[in-house]
């Protein structure tokens, strides 16, 4: 018990000590003694900004569903809807992760409390990547961007499917077990979970909240780290060099949109808009796989999963991943 407390006094100091940091760059053009910061500085500060305002939303809808599934969803409900073919199961997890509204930052709470519950990893792998990058908002948003062209939508939401399909079947041959850390593993016998069975709805509502509360500042110390690394990225690497580096053959191109759509880190409802920005510039298969792999893997995402998975399964995953996307645009560059 007292543990718990030191670590959530922690976390909360420590993400105070942030907010403060971010209000005295913000509010002061100068440091004590005089000292002025770069421009680049504030413009990095910014960025960090932008992202977090634009992902915490998302992580605060996740944490509250994962909430709810600790707290409403046993055991045994997971074992009769999932179905037994391995198959089944990903086809499944991928069509519901199709219609349920999430980004990336907020589905990873939500899927590490799906496979502690007794989801299998291939299965909550095609949840993960489905959910952000082919909900409804997110295909309405890709429409509107590319001025009301179907196609690209639908382009982006069938492949994606079908990405998403084959990189949860690779998983389920590479992976058996649930790859969570070792200290995450029984989180779902934690205190709350067990103490809310027969207990009033007013009182699991506050188990809810609760579990929402500690898979907030689990999940937000590392939201953190990945937005400052995004902008730290976004600020000091040019895009125009990059832009350089792609601008000829369809496989550096794609290499280069996959690259900036994992560096970005952008939200999957508002990325299309920055793609269409490329759009006279690459191919369309490489504005494709920017859309594709920016939702399934960026820098903040990556860095979320690394507090839930076993860093030698998520390095596998990025690569498989990397390697699909890349593949299947390089060969739908022949036909598309």
């Amino acid at each position: 018990m007292l543990g718990k407390i030191r670590s959530t006094v922690i976390d909360v100091t420590g993400v105070l000590i942030i907010g403060l940091a971010i209000y005295l760059i913000s509010i002061s053009g100068t440091i004590q003694g005089g000292i002025t910061l770069p421009s680049s500085i504030y413009n990095m500060n910014t960025i960090f900004l932008s992202i977090l305002i634009e992902a915490l939303p998302f992580v605060l809808v996740g944490v509250l569903i994962a909430g709810g599934i600790q707290i409403f969803i046993t055991e045994d409900h997971i074992k009769r809807w999932i179905p037994k073919n391995r198959f089944a199961a990903i086809l499944m997890s991928c069509v519901v992760g199709a219609c349920f509204p999430a980004c990336e930052c907020g589905i990873v709470p939500i899927v590490r409390r799906l496979i502690a519950k007794g989801v299998p990893i291939y299965a909550g792998i095609g949840f993960l990547l489905t959910g952000p990058l082919i909900n409804p908002i997110v295909i309405l948003s890709t429409y509107m961007a590319f001025g009301n062209d179907l196609k690209v939508a639908l382009s982006r939401m069938i492949i994606g499917f079908i990405v998403a399909v084959i990189v949860a079947f690779l998983i389920s041959l590479l992976f058996r077990t649930n790859q969570l850390k070792q200290e995450l593993k029984n989180a779902n016998h934690c205190e709350h979970g067990t103490a809310a069975v027969g207990q009033p709805v007013t009182m699991k509502i506050f188990h809810v909240l609760t579990h929402a509360v500690d898979e907030f500042f689990d999940m937000g110390k590392y939201l953190i780290i990945g937005a400052l690394l995004a902008a730290l990225v976004q600020t000091y690497v040019s895009s125009e060099s990059l832009v350089a580096i792609g601008n000829g053959q369809i496989a550096s191109s794609t290499i280069v949109m996959m690259g900036l759509a994992f560096l970005l880190s952008l939200c999957s409802e508002a990325d299309a808009f920055i793609a269409a920005s490329f759009s006279n510039l690459f191919a369309p298969t490489a504005i494709l796989a920017f859309l594709v792999y920016g939702p399934m893997i960026d820098l903040k995402n990556m860095m979320m999963m690394l507090s839930v998975f076993r860093a030698k399964f998520v390095f596998t995953f990025v690569s498989i991943v990397t390697i699909v996307v890349f593949v299947v645009f390089i060969l739908l560059n022949q036909f598309y």
